[in-house]
């Protein structure tokens, strides 16, 4: 199998080597891989470094080089998919590592008839300190961040709603199109549910594994979280079926937050005092979960103020895109839908004629 592996990137200039020397060490036959890399017109020296890397010798069957105009993410897999030759397509993000076995475990085990196959996806840090370690702490549990199931390595084979950092065999895009570009954050969420309802599987695979870096500032987690709240308010305007009711827990708590407050001030204290009591019954147990499960650093401590921060600027941030969900939608027009069916085409166009192609590497 041709394997065309996807990075798009937009001023990762701190963090593209490292991923550089993944994709350099993978075990599986490098005349086998094309590897597709977008930049979103970075600032940095992004662009420099990919230059760099196409002009190394892997051996690899091609390095291709594509500029996003659109500054958004699902126009810059757009651009890859339509790039991409492969009857493979990976995607990984450019903050991303991966082992020297990961192509070739994907592809044993779509091999093994799987459409769409992924693993877990851990949360790293690079260069640690005890304060990135907290956040890491805050990232990887289940009450900072999320009950996401492809985010865990399983133990056995098990078919998701999402995955990270997949592997799709060509056809899946031949048939649902490419990425809606209106959406940010949530466009993975709502073309897995395009995948799902034509009846595909993804399959989350215990021998399979990625990493993702986890933001190493507090202020960049913050604005994470509220740029992902931000999305999921938006997206329940167009596609509500590629969201799940935990989606919406943040915003939920956010907003009896604000009522109860309100009840107490005419005095009914009852409701906000079970709401405080019961939040920090769940703050209390995770923080406790993460200091006997992590290696102990003296801002754990911080632990239990981290986990409400980051629920209340994912609160706000659903709040807000809530807001402005019925006026964007009202100007989204047919332009994002018109684009997911021009990739479908696209995908179709390029799709590799196995006999010609090995004729013209010849």
């Amino acid at each position: 199998m041709l394997v065309s592996l996807c990075v798009i990137a937009y001023n990762e200039e701190k963090v593209l080597n490292g991923l550089f020397r993944n994709i350099a060490d993978q075990t599986y036959p490098h005349q086998d891989i094309e590897v597709v890399l977008v930049d979103s017109n970075s600032t940095d020296n992004t662009r420099s470094m990919m230059e760099d890397f196409k002009n190394t010798d892997y051996k690899f069957r091609r390095v291709a080089i594509t500029n996003n105009t659109k500054l958004n993410q699902a126009s810059a897999w757009n651009c890859a998919l339509c790039e991409a030759t492969g009857d493979v397509i990976i995607r990984i993000d450019a903050h991303a590592q991966i082992p020297r076995d990961f192509i070739r475990r994907c592809v044993d085990n779509l091999e093994e008839g799987e459409n769409i196959v992924g693993g877990g996806r851990p949360n790293i840090v690079d260069n640690e300190t005890p304060w990135k370690l907290t956040l890491l702490a805050a990232e990887e549990s289940l009450f900072g961040s999320s009950i996401a199931e492809y985010r865990r390595p399983t133990e056995k084979k098990e078919y998701h709603d999402s995955l990270f950092h997949a592997a799709y065999r060509r056809e899946v895009f031949e048939k649902v199109g490419g990425f809606n570009e209106s959406l940010g954050r949530t466009e993975d969420n709502e073309l897995h549910y395009r995948i799902r309802e034509a009846g595909y599987k993804m399959c989350s695979c215990p021998d399979i594994i990625s990493f993702q870096h986890t933001r190493n500032t507090l202020r960049h987690m913050i604005k994470q979280k509220y740029g992902n709240g931000y999305w999921i308010g938006l997206t329940f305007g167009v596609c509500r079926g590629c969201l799940s009711y935990f989606h919406f827990v943040p915003f939920a708590f956010l907003m009896a937050l604000i009522l109860f407050t309100v009840i107490a001030c005419f005095g009914y204290l009852y409701p906000l005092m079970f709401l405080i009591l019961a939040y920090a019954m769940f703050d209390f147990t995770n923080t406790v979960g993460c200091f006997m499960t992590k290696k102990i650093k003296p801002q754990f401590f911080l632990l239990p103020v981290l986990f409400p921060i980051l629920h209340i600027a994912y609160g706000v941030g659903t709040f807000v895109g809530l807001i402005k969900m019925p006026f964007w939608k009202h100007k989204l027009g047919k332009a994002p839908y018109e684009r997911i069916e021009e990739v479908r085409q696209t995908m179709i166009n390029n799709r590799r004629e196995p006999d010609k192609a090995e004729d013209a590497i010849g």
